[in-house]
């Protein structure tokens, strides 16, 4: 599941100034990436397997956004891809960037009456801090995953650049669903720029919370993603 824009993967954070170049030039961007888990808010999508994924963003006007992006999952079902659809706007509000934004998450061939499918709404906003930045968001869904009724994301994070290529990120956040599992989770990780197109992510991801199983276990994931 697709969290946009303060998701924080260091390599988004690193590839940030090649994106805003591209975006300048074109309101189309694209997005290519593969992982070797796809790891959303701690908890594994993909059975702990590979994942590829893709996107496609659109810029509207001076601070719209709109987009598609896929991915494979695996919930030991019948269902294989995500699909996600995805708007919003930018605003700056003094020295906050502020994105407000809803989403949709779909599922290819999922179990009749699994209620898998779902929106969720989120406001977040970023601060500089001397090189770092410091954001935080909340994200809102009136029937979670699963049709497990509302649910309400909370989190804090932080990037900072070590080089000109590398960089270091991490959140923390809270999950909470209403006939669901309540839990806290967290991630730490360093990303590389290879070029402006091309980065690097190899990051620590884990949550507090037993009953998820092994899919929620303290596990160490990398992603190779380019943006053009």
């Amino acid at each position: 599941m697709k969290t946009l824009k303060l998701t924080l993967l260091a390599a988004a954070a690193t590839l940030a100034m090649g994106g805003a170049a591209a975006a300048q030039e074109s309101p189309v961007s694209f997005n290519l990436g593969v992982a070797s888990d796809y790891v959303y808010r701690g908890v594994s999508q993909t059975d702990e397997g590979p994942q590829v994924f893709g996107g496609v963003d659109l810029a509207i006007g001076e601070m719209g956004y709109a987009g598609i992006w896929a991915s494979n999952v695996d919930f030991n079902d019948d269902t294989v891809g995500e699909v996600d659809f995805y708007a919003g706007v930018t605003p700056t509000l003094g020295i906050a960037s502020m994105d407000f934004g809803v989403i949709y998450y779909s599922y290819i061939d999922a179990p009749s009456g699994s209620d898998y499918n779902f929106w969720e709404f989120s406001a977040a906003g970023t601060i500089p801090a001397g090189p770092a930045e410091l954001g935080a968001a909340v994200y809102y869904s009136p029937d979670f995953f699963g049709g497990t009724g509302d649910s309400f994301y909370y989190e804090v994070n932080a990037a900072a650049p070590l080089t000109e290529r590398l960089s270091l990120s991490g959140a923390v956040g809270r999950q909470e669903v209403d006939t669901g599992l309540d839990y806290t989770t967290w991630n730490v990780g360093l990303g590389f720029a290879i070029n402006d197109t091309i980065g690097v992510d190899v990051r620590w991801h884990d949550t507090d919370e037993s009953g998820l199983g092994k899919i929620g276990e303290g596990r160490l994931a990398a992603s190779l993603t380019a943006a053009f």
